[in-house]
């Protein structure tokens, strides 16, 4: 019987992202830890109101192995209890100081659609805006430019800030919310280029649950491939996410394996950044995929030498 050659699988590729001079790619894939300055996040055992809890989930998170440090004031679903700018900034720029000092090379990002927050970060060394609704404040990617930080851009459906989507709808297959999605990220990549952001500090972020049902999150993200065709790093943030907890009717603490899954998948189809409440796991599953990848080699190489 005569059988094919086997090939290489022909893998999606996106370019490196590089930021306060560390750069990310295929071989060297990004945690992104997150860290909520709230008392109301959907996870709860990722509340960090008060500053020491937060510095210790810091500490933790680096220890675990975390490059990138993601720190947010406002939980991002309406359930959650009003937080005015200053407000805001009275949670995240007192940790964002502290994670400076003690980590001087560690990557710093913050999650707000606030331009106002994002300018006081940035006197701190803010690395990264993590623009989570999709330039709701068409001033915050300018911000970013001036602070010579980089800035992820995501996909809402349209929706406003703190708003959980209802009667989602968008155009019939074939395309459909993919199609949206990329348009989108597209757009808010030209813009942020436009705006002086270098495209190797640009991040897309499909942005799964947000302004999407569990099976507009499902399609998204087995179609992590066609995102790597626009040409800029992809962030996944994935973790615990209700499209996990709906496909397995699981709450928040019970969504591990199925963030973890997820992020194997993802990171099989060419995103290289994770937002992750679990850095440890995450690590060691993105590393794993990039070495079944053949993007690194093994740590090890001793059996049957």
């Amino acid at each position: 019987m005569d059988l094919p050659a086997p090939h290489e699988p022909d893998l999606p590729r996106t370019p490196p992202l590089r930021l306060r001079g560390t750069t990310f790619d295929a071989s060297r894939p990004a945690v992104m830890a997150i860290i909520n300055r709230t008392s109301d996040s959907f996870f709860a055992d990722n509340r960090h109101a008060d500053l020491g809890s937060a510095q210790a989930a810091l500490e933790a998170a680096v220890a675990a192995g975390a490059d990138i440090i993601d720190v947010g004031g406002v939980r991002a679903g309406q359930e959650g209890e009003a937080v005015s700018a200053q407000q805001e900034m009275d949670r995240v720029l007192p940790f964002l100081e502290t994670a400076r000092s003690q980590f001087p090379g560690l990557v710093l990002s913050l999650d707000t659609w606030r331009s106002e927050v994002a300018l006081e970060a940035g006197r701190v060394g803010l690395d990264l805006v993590n623009d989570t609704w999709a330039g709701h404040d068409p001033e915050l990617v300018g911000v970013a430019a001036s602070i010579g930080a980089g800035v992820v851009c995501s996909h809402t459906g349209g929706l406003p800030p703190r708003t959980d989507p209802v009667g989602v709808r968008y155009p019939p297959e074939p395309g459909g919310v993919v199609v949206d999605v990329m348009r989108t990220l597209a757009e808010g990549a030209r813009r942020a280029e436009q705006a002086g952001i270098p495209a190797e500090r640009i991040l897309v972020d499909p942005t799964l649950d947000f302004g999407k049902t569990t099976a507009h999150s499902l399609r998204v993200l087995r179609h992590t491939g066609d995102l790597a065709r626009l040409g800029y790093p992809i962030l996944q943030a994935l973790s615990r996410k209700d499209f996990v907890g709906e496909s397995l009717d699981l709450p928040p603490e019970e969504r591990l394996e199925g963030t973890l899954a997820a992020t194997a998948i993802a990171a099989w189809l060419g995103a290289t950044v994770f937002r992750a409440h679990d850095v440890r796991a995450t690590r060691r599953v993105v590393d794993m995929v990039a070495v079944i990848r053949g993007d690194r080699p093994p740590r090890l190489a001793l059996r049957g030498s």
